[in-house]
């Protein structure tokens, strides 16, 4: 049976519209008027447990409000959800002992006290006994990295280290499913990794799937294996990060450094010169229109090279391609 599994899922939101003008005010007041925003329409996928599946789109698109009709915190318009074999607008608490999550901007750590003390507090809240909270305590913290932070008030880490805490507290009841809306919004590359890792280690070691919402492609890539790309509240795309990759991921950028000085003039048929210095040159090409091995063979029949570095653009630019597809289409 699938983690999650959603079949034409919709939400529309009611909202009040603005007036122009004092007389516009008033009218608005005595009969108010109302248009409706559809925020996911007829969304329909699935995910297999244990499953690492990446949920991305740009703002608006969707995302948050999907989530919190998977948690329970909203009830959808239309279509149908399952969560661990759970509709989770009705059968929300017995959900929550199943599934962890962490919205990157909605803190669950109380601020003024030390990560220690929430984490105790979820042990009770979950039903766990002291002995079992403490050896969660002592292995989410060796995991994570946060031995040392358990004690220090919030507010005083960093916003890495919080983050840390925040997705080690969701997993202490050991749940089948994690929701991650942004956990890396704001963090520094070192930070960003080490939380990486710890999913990582953590979905491997305990088999716990993970739907991952982030506008940073590093997550993606780290660590989904299949993606759906949404927009306007529609999936656009969705396959596996490796077929992403291959399909869009046509164009290669390729630094090149040799032994001898090269003329200013450096040229190749089909590449694009994007840089070119004393000792070496960047380029990028299309390998739809001219193959990398007939681009290194012109490179190597030009000098003798020292040193050369082949790679694909920013996953950013494959889902910008993506989304102005979907906007044309």
């Amino acid at each position: 049976m699938p983690s999650i599994a959603v079949h034409n899922l919709q939400k529309t939101f009611q909202t009040k519209r603005k007036a122009a003008g004092l007389g516009g005010s008033l009218r608005a007041l005595v009969k108010p008027q109302y248009s409706q925003v559809e925020a996911v329409r007829g969304l329909s996928f699935s995910m297999e447990a244990g499953e690492l599946l990446g949920f991305i789109g740009p703002n608006g698109a969707g995302k948050s409000t999907t989530i919190k009709i998977l948690t329970g915190i909203l009830h959808p318009t239309g279509g149908e959800a399952s969560v661990l074999g759970f509709v989770p607008w009705k059968e929300r608490q017995k959900l929550a002992y199943q599934i962890g999550t962490v919205f990157g901007q909605r803190p669950q750590l109380w601020y003024h006290l030390p990560a220690i003390d929430t984490f105790k507090l979820f042990g009770k809240i979950y039903d766990l006994d002291d002995r079992e909270t403490e050896r969660r305590i002592a292995f989410l913290s060796e995991a994570f990295e946060i031995q040392d932070l358990l004690e220090t008030p919030v507010r005083k880490l960093s916003l890495g280290q919080r983050m840390r805490c925040e997705v080690a507290a969701s997993l202490l009841h050991r749940p089948r499913l994690l929701l991650l809306d942004e956990p890396s919004i704001g963090l520094d590359v070192v930070a960003k990794q080490h939380i990486r890792d710890a999913i990582r280690t953590m979905s491997a070691q305990e088999n716990v799937g993970v739907l991952l919402t982030s506008h940073d492609a590093g997550d993606l890539e780290a660590l989904c294996k299949r993606v759906i790309i949404v927009n306007h509240g529609q999936i656009v795309y969705q396959d596996k990060v490796s077929s992403l990759k291959r399909k869009y991921l046509t164009t290669k950028l390729v630094e090149v450094r040799y032994a001898e000085q090269i003329p200013a003039n450096f040229s190749l048929d089909g590449v694009e010169i994007l840089k070119v210095g004393n000792y070496g040159v960047k380029l990028k090409f299309d390998t739809q229109r001219i193959s990398v091995e007939k681009v290194l063979a012109h490179l190597t029949d030009s000098g003798s090279v020292v040193d050369i570095t082949i790679s694909d653009p920013p996953l950013e630019e494959v889902i910008a391609k993506i989304y102005q597809e979907a906007k044309n289409v």
